[in-house]
């Protein structure tokens, strides 16, 4: 059965850190572009960072350089979302998702997506 799985989410104070985890199963990550994105509260879902299939170019939503760092570590079928620095604008429940042979991320055009984690950022 093909599932992605985040874990990592919680409750931080502004500026402190969290690293997501999100965790493939049913099928290898080598071949696959992960992209993470966050949906707010009466928002829209969307993107936050993308890790290409082919040759790990990564992507980052404007409000988020500088403070997230996406990774992936194909032995362990696994890509991770470092947050640092984290704002209450943050807050937003964070999926991953994959599409095949990506070199970028579409929201519209992923292939497999998890449930979710929720990041609460409040003081």
């Amino acid at each position: 059965q093909v599932q992605l799985v985040e874990s990592g989410g919680g409750l931080v104070q502004p500026g402190e850190s969290l690293r997501l985890t999100c965790a493939a199963s049913g099928f290898t990550l080598d071949y696959y572009a992960i992209g993470w994105f966050r949906q707010a509260p009466g928002k829209e879902r969307e993107g936050v960072s993308c890790i290409s299939s082919e040759d790990g170019t990564t992507y980052y939503a404007d409000s988020v350089k500088g403070r997230f760092t996406i990774s992936r570590d194909n032995a362990k079928n696994t890509v991770y979302l470092q947050m640092n620095s984290l704002k209450p604008e943050d807050t937003a429940v964070y999926s991953c998702a994959a599409v095949l042979f990506g070199a970028s991320c579409p929201r519209n055009g992923m292939d497999y997506w998890g449930k979710g984690t929720l990041v609460t950022v409040s003081s």
